[in-house]
């Protein structure tokens, strides 16, 4: 699933990045590589996520959001 299809309050784990190279190189700078855990904190109208990772907020654009693979973290129990 991508990440633009995750629920608000949910975490993923980074499967993989599905845009252009420059883009996945500016994501992994900002912390996004494959297995970094995310947490979607809230969802703006206008498609934009605003994710939490390794503890700083980022807002990303519905097109950025769509190419990232995600798998849903199992939940603590």
């Amino acid at each position: 699933m991508t990440l633009y299809d995750g629920r608000k309050g949910s975490s993923y784990e980074v499967c993989g990045m599905k845009v252009e190279e420059s883009i996945t190189r500016r994501l992994q700078a900002l912390g996004l590589n494959d297995g970094t855990k995310i947490k979607i904190l809230n969802r703006k109208k206008k498609g934009a996520l605003i994710i939490q990772v390794r503890g700083t907020r980022l807002a990303l654009g519905q097109y950025i959001s769509s190419g990232i693979e995600v798998k849903e973290e199992a939940a603590d129990d």
